[in-house]
């Protein structure tokens, strides 16, 4: 699988991407490195301790990282999770587990996209 085949899969845009790094071997370095973002667990962890405003956070950088990459099915579901966690309050709302699970989803799918993207390039 090459990269455009990676990004294919993952439902990323990797046109876009290229048109913020300058070649497609910084796409592939920066791609890399996604596997080494701790905010997706800093996600999980937050909401299951129900600590909306560190979620809220989280779940921010994760749509930040995945929008730059050009990780768009990851980056609308952890979008809607930022929605959902802005408006400050003291508990995370009852829908944030719907779309945690939808987040987890679309994160899964990026890791096992960028994973098998690794294992072909060896």
């Amino acid at each position: 699988m090459n990269i455009e085949e990676c990004y294919h899969r993952l439902g990323g845009d990797y046109g876009q991407v290229l048109k913020r790094l300058p070649s497609g071997a910084l796409v592939k370095k920066f791609i890399i490195k996604f596997l080494d973002d701790g905010s997706f667990d800093e996600l999980s962890q937050a909401l299951s301790r129900g600590d909306r405003e560190i979620a809220f956070r989280a779940a921010h950088t994760l749509k930040g990282v995945s929008a730059n990459l050009g990780l768009e099915q990851l980056r609308r579901s952890a979008s809607e999770l930022t929605e959902l966690l802005r408006p400050e309050s003291d508990t995370v709302p009852q829908e944030a587990g719907a779309l945690m699970e939808q987040v987890r989803l679309d994160y899964q799918l990026t890791v096992d996209s960028i994973r098998a993207f690794m294992a072909s390039e060896q």
